[in-house]
């Protein structure tokens, strides 16, 4: 059997465009062989590559001119933190403006959509939603309270030394502007309400979840990040805390099982409690249980304070 000519470097590692082909040098007999398979009009890839978004998301956002990478699938190439039964997910969403024809390609969930010019970027090479803009969108798929929790990922200030960002994704006011924009969409009113719940501060999903909780049942709002010395930026935090009640309130996620993050959990709840502190820490069995127990406690330790 004849075996087809290597691929040229640049394109055997991710999926790549017929474009690309041609100026490589790939005759249209070299992309009917065997070991290459179309995945959509104009985009080809090797058989036996393996899924990889950026590689495709980059590719589909290539071969198509005037159309941007969003929702769902933009929200992973960012690295949003998304609800379990979509974090998985191989759906790959496009996005065009109203004066063009929507996509019809094979495996992609096409949108056509209003969009201001700067509700898109370019991101590593990629044409993609804004944060902001794709927290919009994923209004139509996620229930107001993980909505919430994307914004409160979007505004929190990124850890210095732990990630590369130096600034925040986006702000607050900016996601109440992108949500203003767009005052007809179905779920304007889910996105109006989220806006006004998100906060700086909140670290992980289940942080937002408790607070969120706390609220719902009628408590009054916490605080995030409560250190002992507000004064003191060194001074241990607590997730969320009710400052004048000398309430602190830590939730504890998987990182917290590792031993330097125990030692470090364990110094700061001494800290606490030697302050004179009434200090609760919750875990993922309170999450499964929707927070409820926590909920009992703190309205406990409100009242008697």
């Amino acid at each position: 059997m004849h075996q087809p000519s290597p691929l040229p470097k640049g394109l055997s590692a991710a999926p790549f465009t017929v474009h690309e082909a041609r100026a490589a040098g790939l005759t249209r007999g070299r992309l009917r062989a065997a070991d290459l398979t179309s995945t959509g009009r104009l985009l080809y890839q090797r058989s036996d590559w393996e899924f990889d978004l950026p590689g495709v998301a980059r590719a589909l956002s290539a071969a198509t001119p005037g159309a941007w990478i969003s929702h769902l699938t933009a929200a992973a190439l960012l690295g949003l933190w998304l609800p379990p039964w979509l974090q998985d997910s191989r759906e790959l969403h496009l996005s065009k403006p109203r004066a063009l024809p929507p996509a019809r390609r094979s495996g992609v969930v096409g949108h056509t959509v209003l969009a201001f010019p700067d509700e898109t970027m370019c991101w590593e090479g990629i044409h993609l939603s804004t944060p902001a803009r794709t927290w919009l969108d994923l209004a139509r798929r996620l229930p107001l309270e993980h909505l919430v929790a994307v914004g409160d990922q979007l505004v929190r200030p990124p850890r210095p030394g732990l990630e590369l960002r130096t600034e925040a994704w986006s702000s607050v006011q900016e996601l109440r502007l992108v949500a203003s924009r767009h005052p007809k969409l179905k779920v304007i009113v889910k996105a109006r309400t989220a806006v006004e719940l998100v906060r700086c501060g909140s670290d992980s999903a289940p942080e937002t979840f408790l607070r969120l909780a706390l609220t719902d049942a009628g408590l009054p709002e916490p605080g995030l990040q409560v250190r002992i010395d507000p004064a003191d930026p060194y001074s241990p935090a607590a997730d969320l805390g009710y400052r004048a009640r000398r309430i602190a309130i830590q939730y504890d996620g998987g990182h917290h099982l590792s031993r330097e993050q125990q030692s470090r959990d364990n110094r700061r709840d001494a800290a606490f409690h030697a302050a004179g502190w009434r200090y609760f820490k919750f875990n993922a069995d309170d999450l499964a249980r929707d927070f409820r127990g926590a909920v009992g406690q703190i309205r406990a330790a409100l009242r008697q304070a």
